[in-house]
């Protein structure tokens, strides 16, 4: 087994992240843009674009919400990213992700029949 000692929980090794997401409803009729903020495996902060402003998930995210909101510019340079850089970058992703002829798998496809593993 995994030492308990080792464990990401019991290090000193702190992590942030940043996540950017677009999610594209109806073709680019609505489109979502999402900011998650990360630290230590808990989102402290988000953007959404359908809100229009930073959302603080705990009270640490409220301040730097608050913080993001009150820079001049800041949500109307996240709100204009959708179509600066995300309704224009639909026709290049399209064909990768909704025009895909098999739907997703998880698991591999094996062509070969299961009675031939028997034998």
């Amino acid at each position: 087994g995994v030492n308990p000692a080792l464990s990401p929980a019991n290090t000193e090794v702190l992590q942030e992240m940043f996540n950017a997401e677009c999610h594209f409803i109806n073709g680019t009729d609505r489109v979502k843009y999402l900011i998650r903020v990360i630290y230590n495996r808990e989102q402290y902060v988000h953007f959404d674009s359908d809100v229009g402003h930073y959302v603080g998930d705990t009270p640490y995210g409220e301040i730097r919400a608050r913080y993001w909101n009150s820079l001049r510019g800041e949500v109307e340079f996240r709100l204009a990213e959708v179509e600066r850089y995300y309704r224009p970058s639909y026709k290049v992703f399209s064909p990768f992700t909704v025009n895909r002829r098999d739907p997703p798998s998880p698991f591999p496809v094996h062509k070969k029949s299961l009675s031939s593993h028997s034998q």
